[in-house]
């Protein structure tokens, strides 16, 4: 999956351990994982994978579009209709396409430098060969995940669309090359499905057995981000701004999540409003939100459990903070931060089985 800040990877296992431990998908009955900040969809795909079935949401397009792909796209449904081989065939035709200059070249490219030429062109070709294919929503999606994921193999910045790098990274000098991505087959508990609200509507409209909250920590919108898959997936081909060449909505599109005075009370309302029995949540200690806070609001749901995870800083932060002109202008403070998996439930015997796993 494509390098992302936040990216629970590492945390998999733990999260899994825990969501069993709180309700084990071991039957259709009970088993459904509301995801409100899916993201790359790592959580909701390893959810689905063990049997539970996934709701995912995220209010960026990109995040969405991967959803539809790991989380709502069921590898066996697909391949009785024939679109598992579809979806191979595209990919071996998208692999045979010369490069075509256009849109993503200028911007992404030539004005900034995020890709090398000959690869923006090619990706250039491509998406507009997606355009004119008119696919249905679910093998469109593993398609563009496909072409997503290429180009996150061949671009030349620490893992954030912020900046690129000074340097051409070396995987920049390899040829784009696309895969079919890992999809699974159906969960046993039901067919998921990817949704794009924003999560004050996703809260008010989905219904599941456990929620999975992992909200924006800080200032850092995830589209400013990750704006270059915002465009790739929209294909809208917008007007941009600054070095990094993002779309102009990133001044506009914002959430209470990534602001100081409103991030807690936008959590409070989704831990008040989601309706599911257990709620697990993720939060770091460089948030804006304090772990007595949100332990705080967790007791409204039931008794409170919490796992603390410790881990590396991602990348970029420990590189340090630099200037335009490439120089150090920061001092990096820490390494490492911790992640606290928050659980809240109303059953005693759930909590006893999630503050064993703490040890």
């Amino acid at each position: 999956m494509i390098k992302y800040l936040g990216s629970k990877r590492t945390l998999i296992p733990t999260i899994m351990r825990v969501l069993w431990a709180v309700q084990p998908a071991t039957s259709g009955a009970g088993s459904t994982v509301i995801d409100l900040f899916s993201g790359t969809s790592r959580v909701g795909h390893a959810a689905k994978r063990v049997g539970y079935r996934v709701l995912a949401n995220d209010h960026n397009a990109y995040a969405a579009t991967l959803a539809r792909c790991y989380v709502q796209a069921d590898a066996d449904e697909l391949g009785s209709l024939g679109l598992m081989r579809s979806a191979g065939s595209l990919v071996a035709e998208f692999n045979r396409l010369p490069g075509s200059a256009g849109y993503f070249t200028d911007t992404f490219c030539e004005r900034s430098r995020f890709f090398q030429p000959r690869n923006g062109a090619r990706i250039d070709a491509i998406r507009e060969e997606i355009c004119r294919k008119g696919l249905s929503p679910e093998l469109e999606a593993v398609v563009l995940v496909s072409l997503m994921e290429a180009a996150d193999r061949v671009d030349s910045t620490t893992g954030l669309q912020m900046a690129y790098l000074k340097q051409w990274a070396p995987r920049a000098h390899h040829l784009l090359e696309l895969r079919v991505p890992e999809l699974l087959p159906a969960a046993r508990s039901g067919k998921g499905g990817a949704h794009q609200l924003d999560a004050a509507e996703a809260t008010a409209t989905l219904v599941g057995d456990v929620g999975y909250l992992d909200p924006p920590y800080n200032q850092h919108k995830y589209l400013g981000n990750y704006h270059i898959w915002e465009s790739l997936v929209l294909w809208d081909k917008p007007e941009t701004y600054g070095v990094a060449c993002k779309r102009v909505d990133c001044r506009d599109r914002g959430s209470r999540f990534n602001s100081r005075p409103a991030a807690r009370e936008a959590l409070r309302q989704v831990i008040e409003g989601l309706r599911v029995k257990h709620l697990v949540v993720s939060f770091s200690n460089e948030g804006y939100i304090t772990r007595e806070d949100i332990e705080s609001m967790l007791r409204g749901r039931g008794e409170v459990a919490v796992i603390e995870h410790d881990f590396k800083r991602y990348v970029g932060a420990q590189i340090g903070i630099h200037n335009p002109k490439g120089e150090k202008v920061g001092v990096v403070s820490h390494l490492r931060n911790t992640e606290y998996v928050y659980v809240a439930s109303p059953d005693a015997e759930v909590i006893g089985r999630v503050r064993a796993l703490a040890g």
